[in-house]
């Protein structure tokens, strides 16, 4: 008689020991596992799951925010928060006007005056006529208590004109709109 080391049942054959065993006691008979139980494979294939969301979801809003930035607008200011009490050499400036000046120009011009309007150019990121400039600076020549005319580096447009709270894209020279504006008509 054989007996079964396991359970202590005997058999009349070696034969019938090894069915015994493969039956009751398979364990012993199977290769060993080589890498991750069905548990652990599921933990992991949730855990990649979980990391794949979180990444798609924070690829999504660096997307978002770089659409939204790259669709923003450069444009001059038309608030006075944030000024400086300094007035700009002239009213005609042929360099950008510092953006803390320009809203103290809107605020008031020269510092004491009536409320400024600005006329801001981009002749660098836009083709402008050869005579543009001048025909700006003629308004500043026209109204010296409060207009000035500048160039806008970078700014998404030909020419803006702006007051406190108060702006006005022109893609093109409009003397009629820009009378309108600065006689606050528009």
């Amino acid at each position: 008689m054989i007996k079964c080391e396991k359970c202590n049942k005997e058999f009349g054959t070696e034969e019938a020991l090894n069915q015994h065993n493969r039956s009751k006691h398979y364990e012993l008979y199977q290769e060993p596992r080589i890498g991750l139980s069905d548990k652990q494979k599921k933990k992991q294939k949730k855990k990649i799951r979980n990391w794949s969301i979180t990444l798609a979801v924070l690829l999504l809003i660096i997307v978002g925010i770089s659409y939204l930035a790259s669709n923003s607008k450069t444009l001059p200011p038309i608030s006075d928060q944030g000024h400086i009490e300094v007035s700009p050499s002239s009213h005609i400036l042929r360099e950008p006007m510092d953006i803390k000046i320009q809203k103290h120009m809107l605020e008031h011009a020269d510092g004491k005056g009536p409320p400024g309007i600005i006329i801001n150019y981009n002749c660098i990121d836009y083709a402008c006529e050869p005579d543009l400039i001048e025909k700006l600076e003629a308004f500043a020549e026209k109204y010296p208590a409060n207009v000035y005319v500048a160039p806008f580096k970078n700014m998404d447009a030909k020419i803006v004109l702006t007051r406190l709270n108060k702006i006005e894209i022109l893609e093109s020279f409009d003397e009629n709109k820009i009378e309108a504006f600065i006689n606050n008509r528009l």
